[in-house]
């Protein structure tokens, strides 16, 4: 027969269990902020992460880097496009989305006149695998934080040619042939975010400083303490051409003092689109660029030529993405209106350079929608005036005409009517850019 264990006794091993999930949330918190409110060894800070990480990092090896999570479960949308207006559209829709059927992700390529696919990009994820350095501390980071949908296609830019450049936020970046075979992988920073060409056909994308930028050094040493936050502008090649840390931009134009290094946020910037100017303007020069700052919600106007911030913008919206030039003297904000005072929907905003006002495009129109997308989202307002956005915690895509009225939808569902994501799409809309990837696709000389 067991002996009976006095109660006195179970009540102190509750008591001493509720004390050390205290303690060690404090720990925690203390080396994740990195506050250093609590003083001990830095080997006790690495293993409280440590621990801490182990249902993620069993979860990873269970999953083999796989199945990302659902983002809506047995959604009542309907399933796939819907049209409501016809129209036969001379466009192309680059749609980077997760197939759960094939548990991995894909690119469709889109023909706007039927809504037919016209071509696909799957490339061979092991081999990619097999190519990715770890050894490296930023690496190692980008391998925990980007496990589940890491080499996803993020905002994947098409070329002339047929090839594909894409990222799977926050990892190299690579290009693809048309028949989806690797034809380089980055891997000399990590990348994220938005791809966009500049008019000297370079392409601008966020990156990650690692070892950091001088400013940030005298600060940080560990990577991971400080996400310093980059603008890198690279050839059609994959070489790294130019290579600027935010967090210097800021600081030595006198924009954010040291408070950006208060309480030691690890995030205080999270650059999540570079948008350059194709095009002399009365507001700005060729070669400019637009930089969204998500977490000091505004946009910075820089020209790298000079080293200057020619605008710093703050307005109406809160934790933003996407900023697009849209005429000679407007840029569009996608407004993700993410206010914690407030559950507005998100918002498609229009700066005038000239008035110095702003304007909301289609809103009531994207209430009646009920858009709302607390991370991420894109939109894109083309020549004629019609709208696309993507609503990326809900895994779909409204198309509105320059009237506002709702031509069509697309929503990411399953079989079991789950949602899975879509990870920035993109509309082409360039007549000579059209005419040669509709040949190359039709040609199609890919083995199947």
């Amino acid at each position: 027969m067991g002996k009976k264990i006095e109660i006195w006794i179970l009540y102190l091993i509750v008591i001493i269990f509720f004390i050390t999930i205290i303690l060690f949330g404090g720990l925690l918190r203390d080396a994740l902020l990195n506050k250093n409110v609590i003083p001990y060894p830095k080997t006790i800070k690495k293993l409280v992460i440590f621990i801490s990480e182990i249902p993620k990092n069993l979860y990873f090896v269970y999953n083999k880097g796989g199945k990302p999570n659902i983002l809506v479960k047995n959604s009542s949308l309907k399933n796939g496009f819907n049209n409501y207006i016809e129209t036969e559209r001379d466009l192309l829709l680059v749609l980077p989305k997760y197939n759960n059927e094939l548990e991995r992700s894909e690119v469709e390529i889109i023909d706007l006149k039927n809504f037919k696919i016209i071509h696909t990009y799957r490339h061979d994820i092991n081999s990619m695998y097999e190519l990715y350095d770890d050894s490296r501390p930023e690496i190692k980071k980008s391998i925990v934080d980007d496990a589940p949908i890491r080499f996803e296609y993020r905002h994947p830019l098409i070329l002339k040619d047929g090839s594909l450049i894409s990222d799977s936020d926050y990892s190299p970046i690579y290009r693809l042939d048309v028949c989806s075979k690797l034809l380089w992988l980055n891997q000399e920073k990590i990348f994220h975010h938005s791809k966009m060409l500049d008019h000297e056909g370079n392409i601008w994308v966020p990156a990650r400083m690692y070892p950091y930028s001088e400013i940030i050094s005298d600060t940080y040493k560990d990577f991971g303490e400080y996400e310093d936050d980059a603008i890198a502008k690279i050839n059609s090649d994959g070489k790294v051409l130019y290579i600027e840390s935010v967090s210097e931009i800021l600081l030595k134009n006198k924009i954010i003092g040291d408070n950006i290094f208060l309480n030691k946020f690890s995030d205080p910037i999270h650059l999540n689109d570079i948008e350059p100017a194709l095009e002399d303007s009365e507001y700005w020069k060729k070669g400019d660029l637009f930089l969204s700052i998500r977490h000091q919600s505004s946009i910075l106007h820089y020209r790298p030529s000079t080293s200057e911030i020619i605008n710093y913008i703050k307005g109406p919206f809160f934790m933003q993405h996407d900023v697009d030039i849209i005429s000679n003297k407007e840029i569009s904000i996608f407004n993700n209106n993410n206010s914690p005072l407030k559950n507005s929907n998100s918002e498609i905003l229009i700066y005038n350079f000239e008035t110095k006002k702003f304007s909301k495009k289609f809103n009531v129109e994207l209430i009646n929608e009920e858009f709302k997308t607390y991370s991420q989202g894109i939109s894109e307002i083309l020549n004629d005036g019609s709208m696309l956005v993507e609503e990326q915690n809900r895994g779909r895509l409204i198309f509105f005409n320059n009237k506002g009225e709702k031509e069509w939808e697309y929503v990411n569902k399953d079989n079991n009517n789950d949602v899975y994501f879509i990870s920035w799409s993109r509309i082409i809309e360039n007549k000579a850019l059209l005419n040669s990837l509709r040949e190359i696709y039709k040609q199609n000389k890919c083995k199947k």
